[in-house]
Order: C-alpha cells, then sequence, then structure tokens
C-alpha cells in the first residue's frame, strides 16, 4: 500500500518515486520548486510514511533524543526550544523525555531511544549510570553531555565554564565590601554542583587574607524551597553573611523569600547571586544578579556535536559565561 500511496504522489506531482523518497526523508537536494510539488501532492493523497519501517531499513532515523533532568525548571525551557529549533532546522525532530532527577528512569529512557533507532542522544541531567551510557556507545550511537561526560569515541561533552562565571561573582561582592559570603550549592554528587562549588572555595581561597571567617557552604537541591530553607539556617547563625551566592537562580529567589520574611531587605542587608540567568531573574523584586549561561549556545552547539559525533573521537566544548549585575547586589552594610 505504502508503495501505490507512492507512485500516486509522484503521479500527482509529476516527478519519480525517488524524487518523492527524496523529498520524504530528506536524503538528496531537491529543489524548492519540485519540493513543493511533492508535498502538496503528499497532502491531496493523504500519504503518511511509514516512519518505524523507514527506520528499520535505513538503521537510524531522523530523530534526536533529548534527556533532561527536571522539565519544570525555568532554566530548561529556553535550551529545549533551541535544541528543538536548530535540530529542525536540519531536518531532524526531538523526543524528550524527562527524568525528575530519579536515576532509574535513564535505563528505561535510553532503551526507549534504541528502539526508535535515534541518530544521537543528548543527555542534559545531572548524572547518569555508566552503564547505561555504554548502551549507547556499543551501538555506535552519538551521544553529548553537558558537564557529565567524558570525551571519547561517540562521545562528546559541552563544558559550561563555571570557573569564570563564579569568579566574577565573588569578585564583584569583595569589591562591594563583602567579606562574609555564603555559597548555597547543588547537591555534590552531581558534577554540576562540585564544578561550581569548587570555583567558589577556590577563589575564596585566593583572597583568603582579606576574609573575616571561613568560607560557608550550604548544600541545597536546586529548587527554590531549598534556597528559602537555607537561608532561615544562616540567620540563625551568630555571624550571618552579607551576601549569598547561589548556585542556580531557583535557590536565589527561594534566599530571596526566605531574606524579604525574615524582614531583612535586599540588597541593603544582604547581597544576592544566582546563576543561569532564568527569565524570572528579571521579574524578582529587586532584579537578580546572577551567572548568565547561555542556554541557546548550549542547545545548537548540542545538536550540531551529536550530528557530527560518529565513529571519530568525540570532543570537548566550552561555553563561557557572563555577570549580569541588576539590582540584587550593592555595598556590604559595614561600608554605608
Amino acid at each position: 500500500m505504502s508503495t501505490v500511496r507512492i507512485k500516486e504522489v509522484a503521479k500527482l506531482a509529476r516527478v519519480s518515486t525517488a524524487t518523492v523518497s527524496h523529498v520524504i526523508n530528506k536524503t538528496r537536494f531537491v529543489s524548492d520548486d519540485t519540493k513543493r510539488k511533492v508535498l502538496y501532492a503528499i497532502e491531496r493523497v493523504g500519504y503518511t510514511p511509514n516512519i518505524h519501517a523507514r527506520n528499520l531499513a535505513s538503521g537510524q532515523s531522523r530523530t534526536l533524543g533529548l534527556i533532561i533532568s527536571d522539565i519544570t525548571n525555568p532554566f530548561f525551557p529556553d535550551l529545549v526550544k533551541s535544541i528543538q529549533e536548530r535540530a529542525l532546522e536540519l531536518g531532524y525532530d526531538v523526543i524528550v523525555l524527562n527524568t525528575n532527577y530519579e536515576p532509574e528512569r535513564d535505563s528505561r529512557y535510553v532503551q526507549r531511544l534504541l528502539e526508535l533507532r535515534v541518530r544521537g542522544v543528548m543527555i542534559l541531567t545531572t548524572e547518569m549510570d555508566l552503564s547505561v551510557i555504554e548502551r549507547l556507545s556499543s551501538r555506535e550511537i552519538a551521544v553529548v553531555f553537558l558537564d557529565i561526560g567524558k570525551v571519547g569515541p561517540h562521545t562528546s561533552n559541552i563544558r559550561v565554564n563555571y570557573e569564570k562565571g563564579v569568579h566574577e561573582a565573588v569578585e564583584h561582592l569583595l569589591e562591594l565590601g563583602h567579606r562574609q559570603i555564603a555559597f548555597i550549592s547543588g547537591p555534590v554528587r552531581f558534577k554540576s554542583a562540585q564544578f561550581r562549588r569548587q570555583a567558589f572555595l577556590e577563589t575564596m581561597k585566593s583572597h583568603r587574607a582579606s576574609l573575616h571567617t571561613e568560607p560557608l557552604i550550604l548544600e541545597g537541591n536546586f529548587r527554590l524551597e531549598s534556597g528559602e530553607h537555607l537561608v532561615r539556617e544562616m540567620l540563625t547563625l551568630k555571624s550571618r553573611p552579607t551576601a549569598i551566592l547561589a548556585a542556580n537562580d531557583l535557590m536565589a529567589v527561594g534566599a530571596l523569600r526566605g531574606l524579604g520574611r525574615a524582614g531583612l531587605k535586599v540588597p541593603k542587608d544582604v547581597s544576592v547571586i544566582g546563576c543561569d540567568d532564568i527569565s524570572l531573574a528579571e521579574l524578582t523584586d529587586p532584579q537578580l544578579t546572577t551567572i548568565m549561561i547561555p542556554r541557546t549556545e548550549i542547545g545548537t552547539a548540542a545538536v550540531e556535536a551529536v550530528l557530527q559525533t560518529n565513529s571519530a573521537q568525540g570532543r570537548e566544548i566550552k561555553i563561557s559565561t557572563q555577570l549580569m549585575v541588576r539590582q540584587s547586589t550593592h555595598a556590604a552594610p559595614l561600608l554605608k
């Protein structure tokens, strides 16, 4: 029936069945005029390609897999959008799968993507078991990670330069006179959280002589509520911080809320800096100073890398950051 339908499309469009196949599969250049005729004929005939059969025949599909850790985190929508748009430009669709920080979903999702014979997989989660990753590599499926991967055959890694961003954030606070700076970390089992935490410690260590106390680090979970909870904990300390750097914007927004509910004003009493530069950062009152992570650049790089990472050795792609100074940072209280 499929062959019959293709012949009907070819007859109506006045082209060969091979041309119809090239338009459907995007396997060869076809002029815009011819493409329009074929697409019009497909619509008239009501032909629907059997994608699963096509994938079985070719061994691959024009589909990419995307595994993320938390679809409710405002960091991801812009990132997913940029991935989908770049993939569409290159003739690919994207299947988005959300783990919700539940590692047991990883194996199930990878198996599903293998069944669909995807061209490649982008893994933008906080962690993934090595055995799950090896299942993809053993099938020679290209994989691109965000922060958590190692470069190797079929595998590339996008590495955000958290060191630069955190260094700029801490230097900004030090220039404002802050010496008691607290850091709200993400879960230390996550590599991205480790990178940000280590960058904070190294920057503070380089200024040890001018600091009043040892750096204060509290561990959150990347969610808003943990930022608010940890601020309440900080406020019970005898020597409370005059500035807070959070490992992501959601925890920073939680810190803003916690400080406000405690009757403290930001930035008059306490300065706050986040990380990510999600859209919410410009909607808070005061607007949040934050480390901008370029999600559109990451998304574009992820798609291009996964399509270029085949049997060849993968590569590491470095992404820079930028400190966005807004309204939530000010001179330390003692300097006023």
